[in-house]
Order: structure tokens, then C-alpha cells, then sequence
């Protein structure tokens, strides 16, 4: 019985240790983590620092007439802080930037709409040489504002366009559906909008959140970590990279 008793006991102490010691490999390996994940955010705060105050003079001339139309995804729980999308949209109205597409999961922008878009849809511009010259109202940005849910209904009734055209109305030989029937289906819902050149992800995860698939074929994803972490040099540096890569589109 005391030999049973004596190994029990040496057991538990061995399985102690050995929680102990996962434990500490636990907390290296996080710190490590947090080491170098402070390293690359002051690299990028350098790096954004220099190019914002003009230090590399590779990102002064953007072409962005290749940047028609911008995506913006943002973690839903990010986006409501509000005062970092206005800054963020800000930025790129300073940019140049003329048409932008907000997406959050949950649609919290969206939810904002109206505030954003006073804010940001037009702008009182002067004559500098009349001082009694009226203000016009000069318009600054397009939005379109997304959420999941769009993409879930947009093709729930394109399914049904399709069951009802070929399956209940059609009498021709039954497709197998391919992606072309799909965006057919879709335009005629008027449910197809241009697809963002360039989209920008804000938020811990590095995927685009759930932002409509048939909508990011050519499109270029650039992840940009937090939103509360944005900085202005690399929204330049993501714009100015996108403009100068060649895209070849198959036939």
C-alpha cells in the first residue's frame, strides 16, 4: 500500500513539474512574441514617420488614376471607434483619395452613413481672389458601405433567379452553375458593384473579414494591422507599391 501511496505522490510530482515547466515555455514564447511584435510596430512607426515628413521622396507622386476605387476593411469591433475611422478617412481625402468602399462584418459603418457622408461627401470651397465669392459645395468622396449580410442576401436571391429560370421556368437541359451564371444572375439584381482596385485590412486578423468574394478577384489585399496602430506614411507607401505593380488577367 505505501509502495502504491509512494508512486501516486512521485507522479503528481512529475505531472507539477512538468505543468510548471509548459507554463514557463508558455510565457517565453509570449514574450518573445510581444518582443518582436514591438520591434516591427516601431519599425513601421519610423518608417511612416520618414516617409510622411517627406525623408523618402519615392512616395510623393501617386498615380491614382490606378486606384479608382479603394476598399477599407475594418474589424467590426475597431470600427466603432469612430474617431480613428474619421481620422483614417481624412487621411485619405488629403491623399486624393475620390471613391471608397467601407466594410465591418457586423455593419457598424454603415450605421454611420449618414454622419460620414456629410462629413466627408462634400466640402464649401471659395474663390481665393473674391472675398465676397459665394461657397460651393464641391463634392469629395464616394462611399459604399458593406456588411456580411449584403453578400449573404445578394446571392441567396441570385440562387433563387437562377432555381426559377433554369429548374421551375426553364425547360432546357439543367446547367452546372459556374461563376459566369452567378454574376449574370447578380447584375440583373443590380447587385454587382465595381470591384475595389485596392483594399486596405484593418484589424488583427490577416483575411478579408467576410468581404464579398466575387468582388476581390483582381483585387489587391494589403493588411495593415490595427486600426488604433494606422499610420498615414504607410496607407503612401500600400497606395504607391499598388500603382506600380504590373497585373496580368488571364482570358
Amino acid at each position: 500500500m505505501d509502495m502504491i501511496n509512494d508512486s501516486t505522490r512521485d507522479f503528481r510530482r512529475i505531472s507539477q513539474s512538468g505543468t510548471i515547466v509548459l507554463l514557463l515555455l508558455w510565457h517565453l514564447v509570449h514574450f518573445i512574441r510581444s518582443v518582436l511584435y514591438f520591434i516591427r510596430e516601431m519599425l513601421r512607426a519610423i518608417e511612416s514617420y520618414l516617409i510622411t515628413n517627406g525623408f523618402v521622396n519615392t512616395y510623393d507622386d501617386l498615380n491614382l488614376k490606378r486606384v479608382k476605387y479603394l476598399g477599407i476593411v475594418v474589424d467590426s469591433d475597431e470600427a466603432r471607434n469612430m474617431s480613428k475611422v474619421v481620422e483614417l478617412l481624412e487621411w485619405l481625402s488629403a491623399i486624393g483619395v475620390k471613391k471608397v468602399c467601407l466594410y465591418d462584418r457586423d455593419g457598424v459603418l454603415k450605421k454611420s452613413k449618414k454622419v460620414l457622408m456629410e462629413r466627408f461627401g462634400y466640402a464649401e470651397i471659395s474663390d481665393e481672389n473674391s472675398k465676397t465669392a459665394p461657397l460651393v459645395r464641391k463634392k469629395r468622396m464616394d462611399f459604399e458601405f458593406v456588411s456580411i449580410t449584403d453578400g449573404k442576401e445578394a446571392v441567396a436571391k441570385a440562387a433563387n433567379l437562377l432555381f426559377e429560370k433554369y429548374y421551375v421556368n426553364g425547360d432546357s437541359e439543367k446547367p452546372f452553375f459556374t461563376e459566369t451564371h452567378l454574376t449574370e444572375a447578380l447584375k440583373t439584381l443590380g447587385a454587382v458593384e465595381p470591384d475595389p482596385d485596392l483594399i486596405l485590412i484593418y484589424g488583427p486578423a490577416r483575411c478579408h473579414l467576410g468581404f464579398p468574394a466575387w468582388r476581390i478577384r483582381y483585387t489587391e489585399i494589403v493588411h495593415m494591422g490595427p486600426l488604433k496602430y494606422k499610420k498615414y506614411g504607410l496607407i503612401l507607401k500600400a497606395i504607391h507599391r499598388f500603382t506600380k505593380v504590373k497585373q496580368n488577367y488571364g482570358s
